[in-house]
């Protein structure tokens, strides 16, 4: 049953950093329009099957540990990787889009702790770096430079974009070591594991249904996001529409760039023309600023839908929004090196390694809250590394490797 909320409500979130964290417009694809407030073609980034897929996949059990998250995975199809077992230390390679969001940062910080903690072990000893910092050409060259160097015992690779880094993807598989591939896809298969959360219909089914729940049909939502032809971003906008439009919700869409300035501007530019009594974000940059545009507007916060980076779930806590914080789970950078370190042993990984991906509800606000306090604001809460060397201080002090 859908209701009228006109309260305070909730914002949007940085897990979308996310998507500005886990993705990069990918050039080969036909970029969606500017922002202009009129409807986007979500259509062309819909897919049925992969939507009742991830649909399904929310609600999936998990397997494995209850408290390393990091460690669970969604329905797997385990594969053999006794071909890569051998005794002693390995090098890994690690080819990373970029460390240049809040979540990313996050991510590197815990991916570190989590290397030191393996070197212990001793399987693997070194992980040599680079970071494409966004950029395409550099992100190939980098994984070139690994494979010419010869000395890499296994790539790990965070792509920038999908077919951009494809082709490099494909030399790395033929040098014949293992290439693990996380965070952001791309077209190929060869990889002997591709590790990532649900994905981006899955966030724009959580998000979308939220404000339906708290919404009257005919009332208007702003959707702000962060940047076109991101393939789990266009995900979450073509789902959450899809809902919309079937709800009977009234959704005008602008692209930011993840501007605070622009996203005020965008939610004060609406506020003048009418009522707004819904707030949709892909990504959680820049939810505070959407909040203080109604603030300084004096109008009734907006039922909103944010993420798990913890200045929005601050806000929230502060106003006493209605809100939910989608998640696109930080804590995925620990898992590569763990896979790596499984397939060094010859145990078996799944060849999809889907991760849970799991929102931060209203009874779940405190908890996360509490759990993270003393971090930073662009900390995430579901970082996953509390039990990692250096906590907390390592990620409080926002020291970056």
């Amino acid at each position: 049953m859908k209701r009228s909320l006109r309260t305070t409500v909730g914002i949007v979130g940085a897990g979308a950093l996310i998507a500005l964290a886990a993705c990069t417009t990918d050039p080969t694809v036909e970029q969606a329009p500017e922002a202009s407030g009129e409807e986007s073609a979500s259509t062309d980034w819909f897919d049925q099957e992969l939507y009742d897929k991830q649909f399904q996949e929310r609600e999936a059990t998990p397997e494995g540990p209850a408290d390393q998250p990091y460690l669970q995975m969604i329905n797997p199809q385990m594969q053999d990787t006794s071909e890569f077992a051998s005794e002693g230390g390995k090098k890994v390679c690690f080819a990373n889009a970029s460390i240049s969001n809040p979540w990313r940062q996050t991510g590197w910080i815990t991916m570190n702790e989590q290397l030191k903690e393996l070197q212990k072990g001793g399987v693997i000893t070194e992980m040599e770096t680079r970071d494409a910092q966004d950029n395409d050409d550099t992100q190939i060259a980098d994984i070139d430079y690994f494979i010419s160097e010869g000395d890499c015992d296994g790539f790990i690779i965070s792509p920038n974009s999908t077919a951009a880094i494809t082709p490099a993807v494909e030399r790395a598989c033929e040098t014949g070591k293992p290439v693990i591939v996380f965070d952001r896809g791309v077209q190929t298969d060869c990889a002997v594991t591709f590790i990532h959360p649900i994905g981006g219909f899955a966030w724009g089914i959580d998000s979308a249904n939220f404000l339906i729940d708290n919404l009257q049909e005919g009332d208007k939502v702003v959707a702000l996001r962060i940047l076109p032809g991101v393939d789990v971003l266009e995900q979450r906008w073509a789902a959450a529409e899809k809902l919309f439009d079937e709800a009977g919700i009234e959704a005008v869409d602008y692209f930011t760039d993840a501007d605070p300035a622009e996203i005020k501007k965008i939610v004060s530019d609406e506020l003048a023309k009418g009522d707004v009594q819904g707030v949709w974000m892909d990504a959680g940059d820049g939810a505070v600023s959407a909040i203080e545009a109604f603030e300084d507007a004096g109008k009734d916060l907006p039922v909103m839908t944010g993420e798990d980076e913890l200045s929005f779930l601050r806000k929230w806590d502060e106003t006493g929004m209605t809100a939910i914080a989608p998640v696109y789970s930080n804590f995925q950078w620990r898992t590569p090196l763990l896979a790596a370190e499984m397939i060094f042993k010859g145990e078996e990984v799944p060849k999809e390694w889907v991760l849970p991906q799991s929102p931060i509800t209203e009874a779940d606000l405190d908890d996360y809250l509490s759990r993270n306090e003393g971090m930073p604001d662009g900390h995430y809460a579901k970082f996953g590394g509390e039990d990692l060397p250096g906590y907390p201080q390592v990620w409080q002090d926002r020291v970056i490797p």
